[in-house]
């Protein structure tokens, strides 16, 4: 008879958490949702998280809050997320260069990338632009690559901070060339813009809304853009792949995730509200605006590009040699 009543109220307790789950669900989210950025505001994350957050609200009816944590190639605001509650209120908005590019370069983190977080959509990829300082003599690809092989070392390229996208494109350019050329680093991806604009350095990948109007008013030369297809902002500009080095293609990718432990129901809520918010009109035009292309999709859509990204740049890595100096 004892065993018969504990096996009851086990099963009560088995019931009532099952609806107490399914009630959770349906009723989330029932207060502020917390979007981390793990960037400084003003960049192209920050700018995402901005765009979506207003029309995710108007789907939910609570309002999507923006809290920017960054440093350390976004791993800050990553350890963040990692230690919230899986409950569906904190979430993260991350890019590939600290959810496939960090992981190999930084010895040790304070969570497991790939265990630490629930795939929720892949939201977004931008295209950077190969672009050149005026004085150096090369308007495409194969120019730059003969030239590079021509001049071992000398020539200087910016980029955003050792892991940032622009840093691991020049290195996959190289790479994939056979060429060598002098990385300088800086603290974000605006002064290194500003560094091939005043012609401190002779190169950089550029974010394609900082490229198009520096490229208008003449003070560095868009030669290719880094994505498989053209970008429409840009649709002149041929791509790396086509214009002298064939296969090459890297982007900035932003997706969201959330801590590791949620609910089916409340990811699956979640993914349904993003891929709708996405499929609007109004979020598209403002993000192709900036040079950046809507993607969505389903979670698994998301593990498969997180995986062949984390394959691709650890490769790069690996055999460039890149290390934190």
């Amino acid at each position: 008879m004892r065993i018969t009543a504990l096996g009851n109220r086990l099963w009560l307790f088995h019931v009532l958490l099952i609806a107490s789950f399914a009630v959770s669900a349906q009723d989330y989210p029932n207060k502020p949702v917390r979007l981390i950025i793990p960037w400084a505001a003003g960049g192209s994350t920050d700018s995402i998280g901005r765009i979506l957050g207003p029309k995710l609200a108007d789907y939910t009816g609570q309002q999507w809050t923006i809290d920017n944590r960054g440093g350390a190639t976004g791993t800050i605001g990553h350890a963040l997320a990692a230690k919230t509650a899986p409950d569906g209120y904190t979430l993260l908005l991350a890019t590939n260069s600290t959810f496939a590019i960090a992981p190999h370069l930084y010895k040790s983190l304070q969570y497991d990338n790939e265990k630490a977080f629930a795939p929720i959509a892949l939201v977004a990829i931008s295209p950077q632009i190969l672009s050149v300082h005026p004085s150096l003599p090369v308007r495409n690809a194969k120019e730059l690559i003969a030239l590079a092989r021509a001049q071992p070392g000398k020539i200087a390229f910016s980029t955003a901070g050792v892991g940032a996208t622009s840093h691991l494109a020049t290195e996959l350019f190289m790479n994939l060339s056979g060429v060598n050329m002098q990385h300088v680093p800086y603290k974000g991806g605006a002064p290194s813009a500003t560094a091939l604009i005043s012609g401190e350095t002779a190169l950089s990948f550029v974010d394609v809304i900082t490229a198009l109007p520096q490229a208008k008013a003449g003070r560095l030369r868009p030669i290719a853009t880094s994505t498989s297809r053209r970008t429409p902002l840009m649709a002149d500009l041929p791509t790396i792949s086509e214009s002298g080095l064939p296969g090459f293609e890297s982007v900035t990718s932003f997706a969201m995730f959330a801590p590791a432990g949620i609910t089916s129901e409340i990811l699956a809520r979640l993914n349904r509200e993003v891929v709708k918010a996405l499929a609007t009109e109004e979020v598209r035009e403002k993000l192709r605006a900036q040079g950046i292309e809507p993607v969505g999709g389903k979670p698994e859509d998301l593990v498969a590009h997180q995986r062949q990204e984390i394959a691709k740049w650890g490769k790069v890595i690996r055999e460039q040699g890149i290390k934190f100096e």
